[in-house]
């Protein structure tokens, strides 16, 4: 290129003749004249066209290219599977020619992608209260101490780009349904239309083109609050732009310093404040001032929220013979009474409630953990088993429900099962908390061990002055430090005498 240059300048600027071009380049005055005939500016050389043996199966694999494009990327084949293939059909070229086919055949769809209609979007504009978009994110945090992945529910308003963002542990539906309680709340309204990707927790089948089957669960929250569903094309992000660059932004803004608090609900806490006040921060772009004033006059366009939907996954359990419901690895007691029984397990973010007959008998808090190296646990309630320890009275010395006694019971079973029949005592003790109020029945045995006399009678005893507002205490009585006779007694043996004169006259009467 710079020779050429050089060619043109000495004979059309300096006017050199072809034959002193050609003495100074060492090129023929023939290769000199066609460069300056053709008014060439840029050299071009001619590739021959050779043969390739992959030409007559360039169809198949240009086929088989688009057809591997649209499978799931654990589905695909790879370019080596491609390359047997074709061997198996008499290819008989390397695998280097079939490596460079496919990358030109990528760079060719990639152009043509990005110019035609997938890589062209329309600016889309929205009414105040008109629509609500919703993206699933995963984050870190340090919860407890301990570094954490978490699940974060992202909400923005398309008009005013109000956001909100709220952390969880999982992607389940009661997180799910739990999310949009709390977005309602914090952004002041419900919007006519919700915009959401094809999640799993929505959705249960995509049809084709915009035919959804959309989860039964799911509709009935979206029926609850009053909003219209639409769901996105699949793999086409672009359709809920504005969420997906929250996203990106609360990576930066929430994330990037991450995160440090001792419960997931104080992390939540802080991301609900701290949304609000970039609100104010963050100017809104399209209107004049920050996305505050804009979500101020959206905020009278939305549909007032109401109560809140009753989010729960409900399952159904069989309560095995030690008393346990199981789920998502763990164990859960319930009252001894509907062991072996069938009830419904109603599923929350923070807790299980177990349901029979219509009525709830218990709500354990929920265990989440991630790690699937980490075995079950079995999360006891020692008063679900008083029932059973009335008839069983010797499982109260390695029964594994009563290894979380309070400390008041500890000392006093410790002490009790020195006795013979100490076990049965104790078992009737525990039994008061089934008709008194735990506190009362936990501070009678305090105030029993305190006295030094930890007896059943005691307990009863200190339990019933409790509940009737006497004092549990008895009056102390003060007695003199010395006891003094009034009439001391005489030294007299003749007393003894006359005994035993009233003797001998009794034998001789007889």
């Amino acid at each position: 290129m710079e020779l050429l240059s050089v060619i043109r300048r000495w004979a059309l600027r300096d006017q050199l003749s072809i034959r002193e071009i050609a003495r100074r380049t060492g090129l023929s005055r023939n290769t000199i004249r066609k460069y300056l005939r053709g008014d060439v500016v840029e050299p071009v050389f001619k590739l021959p066209e050779r043969p390739s043996k992959l030409d007559a199966f360039a169809e198949k694999l240009s086929g088989w290219l688009k057809l591997e494009s649209g499978r799931p990327r654990k589905q695909k084949r790879t370019i080596k599977q491609l390359h047997a293939d074709l061997v198996a059909l008499g290819f008989e070229g390397s695998y280097g020619r079939v490596a460079a086919f496919a990358r030109g055949w990528k760079e060719r769809r990639h152009q043509e992608q990005q110019t035609a209609g997938r890589g062209i979007f329309v600016p889309l504009i929205f009414q105040p209260g008109e629509a609500f978009q919703f993206d699933w994110s995963e984050d870190w945090a340090v919860i407890g101490g301990e570094r954490v992945k978490l699940q974060a529910a992202h909400f923005k308003l398309c008009y005013s780009r109000a956001f909100c963002v709220r952390a969880y542990k999982l992607q389940t539906h009661e997180m799910l349904f739990d999310a949009h309680s709390h977005a309602f709340r914090v952004l002041g309204g419900v919007p006519r239309r919700g915009i959401y990707d094809n999640m799993r927790t929505a959705v249960d089948r995509v049809g084709i083109g915009k035919k959804r089957e959309i989860n039964t669960r799911f509709a009935a929250m979206a029926s609850h609050y009053l909003f219209d569903t639409d769901f996105c094309n699949p793999a086409s992000g672009w359709e809920k732009g504005q969420v997906e660059k929250n996203v990106q932004d609360a990576r930066r803004r929430l994330w990037q310093a991450m995160p440090r608090f001792s419960t997931l609900a104080e992390l939540n806490d802080w991301l609900e404040q701290r949304c609000q006040a970039l609100w104010r921060e963050i100017p809104h772009g399209s209107h004049e001032g920050s996305i505050f004033d804009a979500w101020e006059s959206e905020a009278r366009s939305l549909m007032p929220p109401g109560a809140p939907f009753d989010g729960f996954v409900e399952y159904g359990k069989r309560v095995s013979p030690t008393c346990l419901v199981h789920f998502d690895r763990n164990r859960y007691s319930v009252p001894a009474s509907f062991a072996n029984h069938r009830v419904s397990l109603r599923v929350y973010p923070d807790r299980l409630v177990v349901v029979t007959e219509g009525r709830i008998i218990c709500e354990p808090a929920r265990l989440i953990e991630r790690s699937h190296h980490v075995p079950g646990r079995t999360i006891y309630d020692w008063r679900h088993y008083l029932a059973v320890i009335q008839r069983k009275p010797g499982a109260l010395r390695n029964g594994a429900p009563f290894a979380d006694f309070p400390d008041a019971f500890k000392q006093l079973q410790k002490h009790l099962l020195k006795q013979p029949g100490g076990d049965r005592e104790m078992a009737e003790i525990l039994a008061l908390v089934l008709h008194h109020d735990e506190e009362a029945v936990l501070c009678a045995v305090e105030l029993a061990l305190s006295g030094g006399a930890p007896t059943k009678t005691h307990v009863l005893n200190l339990l019933h002055r409790l509940i009737d507002g006497k004092s549990a205490s008895a009056g102390t009585i003060e007695a003199p430090q010395a006891l003094a006779l009034n009439r001391e007694p005489r030294a007299d043996v003749e007393r003894y005498d006359a005994l035993r004169d009233k003797l001998q006259e009794a034998r001789h009467a007889s």
